[in-house]
C-alpha cells in the first residue's frame, strides 16, 4: 500500500515520477499526487487513478528535474484531495494556500502524531489536512536552518511509528532526502550516475535504472545531483561495502496485461508457470534448498511456527497438515498481527518460519522480530521477493518464482507459496529420518509433474463460468472442506468476498452441525472441496445435510469420488486425484469462480475497494 517514487535530474522527472507511480498502482491506492520544484513548489492531486493525474500534470505544465510523487492508501483522514500526498509545509501562522516551504511524501504511520500536531499548533502552524504526514512537513519545517538533510535527521529522531520519506525545500533546488524505518524504501543510481531517484519498490524504476541500493532499517539518504549519501541511524556515513549498488531486473513487461482483461486472471493463467519456475533444477531433496546452514539448524529444532496473514496465512495453515503428517513434526501456525500482542511460550528450539508475497508486510515482519526478541533466533521465510526485508532479516530463505504480482487478491503467489512449503516439509522429513528414498521420489514425479496438472485444472474454466453466473445473483456464500482442504475452502471463500464483495465464510464440513447449518436455504450456495481422500465418506454425509435443508451444491469433486450432478448438486469433476499435493489443484477453480462471478457482477478485479497489495503499515 502506498507508493512513493521521487528523484533529482538535469532533465524533466515528472515523466519518470508518473511512470513510476502507474508501476505501482498495483500496490492499492485511493488518491495520487506528484511535486516539484519550479522556482518554489508546485503540485498537483487527485484522487483518481494515476492516468487522470498524468493529464492534470501536463494542462498545468508540472516540470522539473527535482520532484517527489505518490499514491495513497488512506489511513489517516479520507480519501480526498486535501489529504493527498505531497504535502506542503507553509511556516508558522502562515495563511492557507501560501506558498509552500517543504514538499513531503510518506508511507508508514506516525504514532505520536496527535502530541506532535498540538506542539506545532502551538508553535503557529496551521494544519489543512487530517493526516499524520503533514505533521512530519510541519516538524521538519520547524528544523530547518538551512539545511534539508540536517532538518530531516533533527524530525526522525521524534517520530514514533514507521515511515519512508522523500522530502525537498524551495531554497534547495536539485536535492531530495529520505530516510526510512518500518516502510520499505530503495535508492537507484540513474543514467552515468548523475540522477539519482528513490521509491518504495524497485519496480517503480524499471526502465529507468537497474541499479539499486536497498536502504537498511534507519537509514536517511541525501540526493544531488551526481552524487549521494547514506547514513545509518547513529549518523555514520554508510560506503558502498555496507550499501552496495545492486543489479535488480525489474522488468516492466511483467506488468503488461498481453491477452488477458484483469492481472488477476493473467496471474490465475501464470500458475503453471511459476510453479515450474519455483521449481526449476530440482534434482532432489535437501536442506540447502533453503540456505547454508540448514542442515544444522532443522537438526537443532523440534518444533515449527509459522507466522503470515491474509492469503499466505491460509498458505501456513495448509503446510501445517504436510508438516505434522509427513515430517512429524509438532507446527503452529498463528496470525502474524495477532502474535505479537499476546503472551506465548516461546522455544528456542522452534523453526521460525514467516510467510509473504512482497516481503514487507508489516505485520509479518514485526511478528518475526518479537519471535526473535523471545530468543528464537532459528528463522526461514518462503517470499516472492528476493531483496526483501524478510530475506535479509532471516537466517534462511525460499524464494519462490512467482514474478510479479499485480492484482490485490494473491493467485500465483499463493501456489508458489504452497510449493515451497511442501519443499519445506519434505526437507525437514528427510533430515528427521522420515523419508524415505521411494518416498521422495514418489513427491519429487508429482511435483514435476504438477504444471501439466494445473494446464488440465485451467481448462475447467468454461464450467466455472457457469457457476459465476449462478454466484452473481448471490449475497452469500458458505465454504466447505476437510482436513487439508478446510485451508483451500477458506482461501476460496476470502478470495470471492475481496473481489465480488459477497459475503462467504468457510467451515471445516464437520462443523456444518454445530451452527452453520442454520444458515443453509436455497439462497445460500454451498461450495465443497471433495477430493477423493480418507474424509471423502464422512464430507458425503456433510452434503446430505446441505440438501436435506434445500440447500444448492457446488461440488469440486476427484474423477472417482462418485458424486454426480443432480438437482441441487453442481459438479466440476478434477482431472487427477493429486494425494499430498491437491490443494494447489483444488484452489484454482476458486480463484477462477471468484474472478468470473467478480468479472458478472462489474466490480474493479484488481483493485478492489478498500484493499492494498502490500499491507506495510499495521
Amino acid at each position: 500500500m502506498c507508493g512513493i517514487v521521487a528523484g533529482v535530474s538535469g532533465r524533466d522527472i515528472v515523466p519518470v515520477l508518473v511512470q513510476g507511480l502507474q508501476r505501482l498502482e498495483y500496490r492499492g491506492y485511493d488518491s495520487c499526487g506528484v511535486a516539484v520544484h519550479r522556482g518554489g513548489l508546485q503540485r498537483a492531486r487527485s484522487t483518481a487513478r494515476v492516468a487522470e493525474l498524468a493529464q492534470q500534470v501536463q494542462q498545468e505544465s508540472v516540470a522539473s528535474g527535482t520532484g517527489i510523487a505518490h499514491t495513497r492508501w488512506a489511513t489517516h483522514g479520507a480519501p480526498v484531495v486535501h489529504n493527498a500526498h505531497p504535502h506542503f509545509s507553509h511556516g508558522p501562522a502562515a495563511a492557507a494556500g501560501a506558498a509552500g516551504r517543504v514538499a513531503l511524501v510518506h508511507n508508514g504511520i506516525i504514532e505520536n502524531h496527535d502530541e506532535l500536531r498540538a506542539a506545532l499548533q502551538a508553535k503557529g502552524y496551521v494544519f489543512e489536512s487530517q493526516t499524520d504526514t503533514e505533521v512530519i512537513a510541519h516538524l521538519i519545517d520547524s528544523l530547518y536552518e538551512g539545511d534539508i538533510f540536517t532538518a530531516l535527521q533533527a524530525a526522525v529522531s521524534q517520530l514514533h511509528g514507521a515511515y519512508a520519506l522523500a522530502v525537498f525545500h524551495k531554497d534547495e533546488p536539485h536535492r531530495v532526502v529520505g530516510a526510512r524505518a518500518g516502510s520499505p524504501l530503495v535508492l537507484g543510481v540513474g543514467q552515468g550516475a548523475t540522477e539519482h531517484f528513490l521509491a518504495s519498490d524497485a519496480m517503480a524504476l524499471a526502465g529507468v535504472t537497474d541499479q539499486i541500493v536497498y536502504l537498511e532499517e534507519g537509514d536517511l539518504v541525501d540526493l544531488q545531483l551526481g552524487r549521494y549519501w547514506v547514513l545509518d541511524a547513529a549518523g555514520r556515513a554508510l560506503g558502498a561495502e555496507q550499501r552496495p549498488v545492486k543489479t535488480v531486473m525489474a522488468h516492466s513487461g511483467a506488468a503488461e496485461l498481453g491477452p488477458y482483461r484483469h492481472y488477476m486472471q493473467k496471474e490465475i493463467f501464470e500458475q503453471p508457470r511459476a510453479i515450474g519456475d519455483t521449481l526449476e533444477g530440482l534434482e532432489g531433496i535437501t536442506p540447502e534448498l533453503f540456505g547454508d546452514g540448514a542442515y544444522r539448524i532443522f537438526k537443532e529444532i523440534d518444533n515449527v511456527l509459522i507466522l503470515a496473514c491474509g492469503t499466505s496465512y491460509y498458505s501456513g495453515c495448509t503446510a501445517k497438515y504436510w508438516l505434522e503428517d509427513i515430517a512429524k513434526i509438532p507446527t503452529q501456525v498463528e496470525v502474524a498481527s495477532e502474535y505479537r500482542y499476546r503472551t506465548s511460550v516461546p522455544n528456542p528450539r522452534t523453526l521460525v518460519v514467516t510467510i509473504t508475497q512482497s516481503g514487507e508486510t508489516a505485520d509479518t515482519l514485526a511478528a518475526l522480530r518479537h519471535a526473535q526478541s523471545l530468543g528464537m533466533k532459528h528463522t526461514l521465510t518462503v517470499c516472492n521477493v528476493a531483496t526483501s526485508a524478510m530475506v535479509r532479516e532471516c537466517e534462511l530463505a525460499y524464494i519462490t518464482r512467482a514474478g510479479v504480482e499485480i492484482g490485490v487478491a494473491s493467485t500465483k503467489a499463493f501456489t508458489t507459496q504452497l510449493a515451497g512449503l511442501f519443499l519445506l516439509t519434505l526437507a525437514l522429513a528427510q533430515t528427521r529420518g522420515h523419508l524415505s528414498d521411494e518416498a521422495e521420489a514418489s513427491h519429487l514425479k508429482a511435483m514435476r509433474h504438477l504444471p501439466v496438472a494445473l494446464q488440465a485444472v485451467l481448462a475447467l474454466e468454461p464450467q466455472v463460468i457457469s457457476w459465476a453466473e449462478d454466484f452473481a445473483r448471490m449475497d452469500n456464500a458458505l465454504f466447505l472442506g476437510r482436513g487439508l482442504h478446510y485451508p483451500i475452502a477458506l482461501e476460496g471463500a476470502l478470495k470471492l468476498k475481496e473481489i465480488s464483495y459477497i459475503h462467504a465464510e468457510a467451515y471445516p464440513a464437520g462443523e456444518l452441525k454445530h451452527g452453520p447449518l442454520a444458515l443453509v436455504t436455497a439462497a445460500m450456495p454451498v461450495v465443497t472441496v471433495a477430493p477423493n481422500d480418507t474424509l471423502l465418506e464422512k464430507l458425503k454425509s456433510n452434503m446430505q445435510e446441505v440438501r436435506a435443508r434445500g440447500g444448492v451444491l457446488y461440488v469440486l469433486a476427484d474423477a472417482d469420488t462418485r458424486i454426480a450432478s443432480s438437482e441441487g448438486i453442481h459438479v466440476i469433476r478434477m482431472p487427477e486425484h493429486y494425494g499430498a499435493l491437491s490443494p494447489l489443484l483444488h484452489v484454482v477453480p476458486l480463484q477462477m469462480l471468484a474472478y468470473h462471478t467478480a468479472l458478472a457482477k462489474g466490480t474493479d478485479v484488481d483493485k478492489p475497494r478498500n484493499l492494498a497489495k502490500s499491507v506495510t503499515v499495521e
